[in-house]
């Protein structure tokens, strides 16, 4: 994953540079060398503001500790247009995003500049298209005018002209649609670009954190465990390939989340109704969960109706019910129980699952169902950011809908409605 990441940020066609909280430049990506006319080991070490003309340059020290003291964001998770300085002096015109993650317990950023030049040179051409049509405007009122005494005495050529005119002024009609148009689809790629940058910073901080984790787990352990050679030594030998075991298990987690979410986002996911008991279908899943379980943590089930057999798609059931319990499980403490109560009552299949962990903040809560979102207070936790998301992508397409009520050190509740049908 790192060759991947890596791969990733060289080859990036936008700028990309991390620095540390005093502003010092720690990495750059070939894109930046070449938007700025640097060499590497020219801005490596070096003051972020080398790259900037003044007076941001005299800034930006400033603004680093403003935010650090205040947490209040100028340009963090926001972007925003800014000009940067070239080696040859030349200006330019970029869209800067910056995000912030910790990493082994620093604070970096992370800022991808994105060249407007062309962009500032469409505005222009279009600007200039404007001021050429108002002109061409002007020129024929001014030929209308002074041509009417004329045309009022040749009907025939006054037919004529005006036909002319009138194809003229379509035309012109025509032009400023199109530049209308033109405009409206660079505010929308604009607004794109904000969203990709956006979920660029939320994906690096994501992968970077739970991808090397589980790695580090199997390689301390592949090295402890070829170590332990003697039959009296089989024990401490289990215990380290048990602990590849579940690392690979985390590993393993983690992709099948991004493969089901680009199988949704690419409408590949078929419908597949089958009928079965829900009763049963509970029972199957506990068993399979039982490997998830801290210390002292069970399920208590409790079923309501569900003895009935249901017409609905069991696969997507199952990831859906997967996905909530883990989460209950991930965010409890060990010796806690998992509350999971089905019901069929009018045509309808209720599902809540009830934890008693730690609880979403409430400034959270808007975000749950977000692509890569993650609850600050989740941080040491292992985790894509992705569950809550499939799981709403699921309901959706079992026209289904989920519901949640969530205190801080008390717990959540999370309850789904799907409509099923009875055999």
């Amino acid at each position: 994953m790192a060759t991947y990441l890596s791969a990733i940020f060289r080859t990036a066609t936008d700028a990309i540079f991390t620095i540390d909280e005093r502003g010092i430049v720690e990495s750059v990506n070939p894109a930046a060398e070449r938007l700025f006319g640097y060499e590497a080991s020219e801005i490596l070490e070096k003051n972020i503001s080398m790259i900037m003309p003044s007076p941001e340059r005299d800034r930006h020290d400033g603004y680093i500790r403003t935010y650090l003291d205040t947490r209040q964001a100028s340009i963090i998770g926001i972007g925003r247009e800014v000009e940067g300085l070239r080696k040859d002096g030349k200006r330019l015109p970029l869209r800067l995003a910056v995000s912030e993650t910790m990493l082994n317990g620093r604070r970096i950023f992370t800022g991808f500049l994105h060249d407007l030049t062309d962009m500032k040179l469409a505005q222009a051409e279009i600007r200039k298209l404007n001021d050429d049509l108002e002109l061409q405007n002007d020129k024929l009122e001014q030929q209308v005018a002074s041509r009417t005494e004329e045309l009022s005495e040749a009907v025939n050529r006054l037919l004529g002209v005006n036909l002319q005119l009138e194809r003229e002024v379509e035309e012109r009609r025509a032009i400023e649609k199109a530049l209308r148009k033109s405009e409206e689809n660079l505010i929308k790629a604009l607004e794109k670009e904000k969203r990709l940058n956006e979920l660029k910073s939320r994906f690096v901080s994501m992968a970077s954190h739970e991808f090397r984790t589980p790695l580090s787990a199997v390689l301390s352990s592949a090295d402890l465990a070829e170590a332990y050679t003697t039959t009296d030594q089989q024990e401490k030998r289990s215990k380290h390939l048990q602990r590849i075991k579940t690392a690979v298990g985390t590993l393993t987690a983690i992709l099948n989340d991004f493969l089901s979410l680009s199988r949704l986002e690419e409408n590949k996911v078929q419908m597949q109704p089958l009928a079965f008991t829900l009763y049963d279908f509970c029972n199957e899943i506990a068993d399979e969960m039982h490997g998830l379980f801290k210390p002292g943590q069970h399920i208590r089930q409790h079923h309501v109706n569900c003895d009935q057999t249901i017409f609905l798609d069991k696969k997507i059931l199952k990831n859906i019910i997967y996905n909530l319990v883990s989460n209950a499980i991930k965010y409890s403490n060990a010796g806690k129980p998992i509350d999971c109560r089905m019901e069929i009552q009018n045509s309808y299949l209720q599902i809540e699952i009830t934890d008693y962990g730690i609880g979403i903040p409430e400034e959270d809560q808007p975000h749950l169902f977000e692509r890569f979102f993650r609850a600050n207070n989740v941080e040491n936790i292992q985790g894509t950011g992705l569950g809550l998301n499939i799981v709403k992508r699921y309901l959706d397409l079992l026209n289904g809908k989920i519901e949640y009520k969530s205190k801080p050190g008390k717990g959540s509740t999370f309850t789904v409605h799907i409509p099923i049908n009875l055999e």
